[in-house]
């Protein structure tokens, strides 16, 4: 697919898988929240990357919400997808699942939602192309992704009159 073309959500998909090890736990035998954090930087990176074919940065994680705690020993799986596209910029949400590796039961574990940039040579942001929900389910990603945008700007723009009220004169 050329780069410049249209890119349906499905085609951004990233699936990614790590092992709870001893180093990656807390006193409690569950995985540090930094090293789920890190792993769902990496996977959404990759899926922003897929989508736009380009290098992308880590602009935000607005939410990361840890549902269950995972432990030592189980699988995590990771998937990516993105969400929206702006003009530079994608909205690339994150599924955590826990695996029990000796029965093989999974649970959601984690969610996350990330904002990349897409970047061109001279490491400037750049336009990313377009993306076209093809689902019902894509169509309500791209929905619920806007409205998350349209709440950073808000609160952006809340804290930008806060601090200017805060401004020495």
């Amino acid at each position: 697919m050329n780069s410049t073309e249209p890119n349906a959500p499905s085609n951004t998909v990233v699936e990614m898988n790590q092992i709870v090890l001893p180093q990656h736990t807390n006193a409690l035998g569950t995985a540090f929240g930094g090293t789920i954090m890190s792993w769902v930087d990496i996977c959404a990176a990759m899926a922003a990357q897929r989508h736009c074919r380009r290098a992308v940065v880590t602009a935000s994680m607005d939410q990361l919400d840890f549902v269950l705690p995972i432990r030592k020993g189980e699988m995590v799986n990771l998937r990516s997808m993105v969400n929206y596209c702006g003009r530079t910029s994608m909205e690339v949400g994150v599924r955590i699942e826990a695996e029990d590796m000796l029965t093989g039961v999974r649970v959601h574990a984690a969610s996350a939602y990330l904002t990349f940039v897409a970047l061109d040579e001279a490491g400037k942001p750049c336009s990313v192309r377009a993306l076209v929900p093809a689902t019902d389910r894509e169509q309500q990603r791209w929905e619920e992704a806007q409205a998350r945008r349209q709440q950073r700007l808000d609160l952006a723009a809340q804290r930008k009159r806060i601090a200017e009220r805060h401004q020495p004169r």
